[in-house]
């Protein structure tokens, strides 16, 4: 099954906390995990915000609002319990817990402040995703703006600028050594295309052949062998493969079965390097989250 979100948790966590023992963080995620019949892989699935797992974080989310609102108390550094009001609450016999539930255990809660600029929520339409997780959900539809109208601009700059677009995301990659050096190793052929030979380290101690080309339509499997054939006359056993545009499948599959290494990008991995690595894109705002230091506050 899914995972649960982190209102769903709230009940079967307060549960759990019923027998007013004092658990860690990673106990209870565990046993929740349990509970909810999830997979090894769903368990694995990591936020890419903060890295943390994505069951831990709903887990810990639950147990923040819980505790918010007085459901449970932290005894001590890294564990907490139940508390005799969480315990109450457990005793009217709720069919689930979710911020709404929590609001009549006083005002440390409010659903106004969990409100975003595109989602309003009212009693029958609660919020199912954490904070951390609208901040996810909320880059990636920024990243995916951005994406687009890179791949719009690069569709409409020269053949030279594409040139020097492709040379410095791959030298920002870490490829052909310096900016001049690697301009040097491509050259410039006469179809809205550049290829040539680039050096994969600094040291040049392997070469990768190179094509790019700003095509609108898809690069089927017979320009993927033309340009295989070619690494045979660039003595290179390997090879990149850009385009504007999209592979079709019988291209991937290509690449798959033959002995050369050769890698497809098309335009939206292309797009998204250039975000990666800075080239074509400036930084319009930094967010930072920050967490507590528990060492700060251990006294001698």
């Amino acid at each position: 099954m899914a995972i649960p979100d982190f209102q769903t948790l709230m009940l079967p966590l307060l549960k759990l906390l019923a027998d007013k023992r004092e658990y860690a963080m990673r106990e209870v995620t565990d046993t929740l995990s349990d509970q909810f019949g999830l997979t090894e892989e769903e368990r694995n699935v990591a936020s890419t915000v903060s890295g943390q797992g994505v069951m831990y974080n709903r887990t810990a989310w639950a147990k923040t609002y819980l505790k918010r609102a007085g459901l449970v108390e932290q005894p001590k550094r890294g564990l907490f319990k139940i508390s005799e009001k969480g315990f109450r609450a457990l005793q009217t016999k709720p069919t689930a817990i979710n911020l709404k539930f929590l609001e009549q255990f006083g005002d440390g809660l409010n659903l106004k402040e969990y409100a975003t600029e595109q989602t309003q929520f009212t009693s029958q339409e609660l919020p199912t995703q954490t904070p951390e997780e609208l901040i996810e959900s909320g880059a990636k539809v920024i990243r995916k703006d951005l994406a687009e109208e890179i791949l719009s601009r690069i569709k409409g700059c020269s053949p030279v600028f594409f040139e020097r677009l492709v040379v410095e995301l791959l030298v920002k990659m870490g490829y052909g050594g310096s900016r001049q050096d690697a301009g040097r190793a491509i050259g410039r052929s006469g179809d809205e295309g550049i290829d040539g030979v680039i050096h994969e380290d600094r040291l040049g101690l392997d070469v990768i052949y190179l094509q790019a080309k700003r095509w609108e339509g898809v690069v089927g499997r017979p320009e993927i062998q033309k340009f295989v054939g070619a690494l045979q006359g660039q003595r290179a056993k390997k090879g990149v493969f850009i385009t504007t545009s999209d592979f079709t499948k019988e291209a991937v599959e290509y690449v798959r079965n033959i002995d050369n290494k050769v890698v497809l990008i098309n335009g939206a991995l292309l797009a998204n390097l250039m975000i990666d690595h800075n080239v074509g894109v400036s930084l319009a705002a930094t967010y930072e989250i920050k967490k507590i230091d528990s060492d700060y506050f251990l006294e001698d």
